[in-house]
């Protein structure tokens, strides 16, 4: 179903930078707002008109992973981040098969913007049935193609910058390997490379029930896609951004870190020349962003001057989901510096973005509030 409407914008802003050093932002949900529990998941980006799209879990019971009762919501901003628009769902399984809202969970957004034509791209991963499961674990998910058995690949897509939706389309008979668990879109944002190729990263479970990390990549305006060999094993939540050179990286979330917390505790990094036909080791590898296993984001951008910029953003701790930070690479990764301390006593998943060709956005899951934007200047880092 097709829609346009329009919703009151809102906004929480913080008062200036306090005596703690304290930085504004702008609530985008504090739990238990417009009728939801929990907002989890962020990714967001920016259209080719500027405005940014804010995509989330809406829990509506309960901050729980699936199975249960959750949408893929939106809030647009027209302003750079300063206001948004009330959230919405643009993603909802309803009640289909006859099974109640809280056995069909939609979870996990990617949000992707194809620079040639405008059109955005929502997937995300829908469980059918399956009360008390996970997606990860065990039987949550199933080799098969059916929502009976496995938990699906799904879409959305907007043609006017974000305003309406497709219905939801099911993908999964055309990218899953049936003799897989799973296989599910990275929480985050895709990218279009210089070429105008789409890459979304990508994540699943093997024949064997072995998590792993890939992409996926499409060279007709996201027609038709090619899925990538697994960059690594045993991996799950991954960012893929584009190097100076044109190889594509893939910073992952690696299992190993949850028992791993000595000197090797770090992201995964890969690197591809081929669209992940073969993927090597990045001299970054678990060794340069220590981690607490969670999501993180990466994204490219080019400067002014010419230099090209990563940015990368995740809880900077190998114990605890805390010290959300933002920090930067001017040589595709391999070192990293600038750090810049967001929140020190929380944060968890979050979202990068370039709100203009000055300024860095991040979405993410806040000790504040469920959900929170903030700006930064490029400024800030030296730039």
């Amino acid at each position: 179903m097709k829609f346009i409407q329009t919703f009151l914008l809102f906004c929480f802003i913080a008062s200036s930078v306090n005596a703690q050093g304290e930085r504004p932002f702008v609530v985008i949900h504090r739990q238990g707002d417009d009728h939801c529990h929990t907002f989890r998941i962020p990714a967001i980006a920016v259209t080719n008109d500027g405005t940014l799209l804010a995509v989330y879990d809406m829990r509506y019971r309960s901050r729980r992973d699936l199975q249960g009762h959750m949408d893929i919501g939106l809030s647009r901003s027209i302003d750079g981040g300063k206001t948004w628009e009330k959230p919405r769902p643009i993603m909802d399984m309803g009640t289909f098969g006859g099974l109640a809202e809280d056995l069909n969970g939609c979870s996990d957004p990617n949000i992707l913007v194809d620079r040639a034509t405008g059109e955005v791209f929502v997937s995300a991963v829908w469980t059918h049935g399956k009360p008390g499961t996970h997606q990860w674990r065990d039987r949550g998910s199933e080799p098969g193609l059916k929502p009976s058995q496995s938990s699906q690949f799904m879409m959305v897509r907007s043609k006017d910058d974000g305003k309406s939706w497709s219905e939801p389309e099911n993908w999964t008979a055309k990218l899953k390997n049936p003799a897989w668990y799973l296989f599910a879109p990275a929480p985050g944002n895709g990218i279009t490379l210089n070429d105008g190729t789409l890459v979304m990263p990508t994540q699943g479970r093997d024949d064997t029930g072995l998590p792993f990390s890939n992409l996926m990549w499409s060279k007709d305006h996201g027609k038709s896609w090619t899925l990538s060999a697994a960059a690594r094993s045993d991996t799950t939540e991954c960012a893929v951004a584009e190097l100076s050179d044109g190889r594509l990286m893939l910073n992952i979330r690696d299992n190993r870190n949850r028992s791993d917390k000595s000197e090797t505790n770090g992201r995964a990094v890969s690197v591809t020349d081929n669209l992940g036909a073969t993927w090597q080791v990045h001299s970054s590898d678990h060794s340069s962003l220590p981690e607490p296993v969670c999501m993180a984001s990466l994204i490219s951008h080019q400067l002014a001057d010419g230099r090209h910029v990563l940015f990368f953003s995740n809880p900077n701790s190998k114990l605890k989901r805390k010290k959300m930070t933002v920090q930067m690479s001017l040589d595709d990764g391999k070192t990293w510096e600038k750090k810049i301390l967001l929140d020190k006593d929380g944060g968890a998943y979050s979202s990068l973005v370039m709100v203009d060709e000055k300024t860095l956005g991040i979405l993410y899951e806040s000790s504040r509030a469920d959900m929170v934007f903030q700006a930064i200047g490029l400024k800030e880092f030296g730039l």
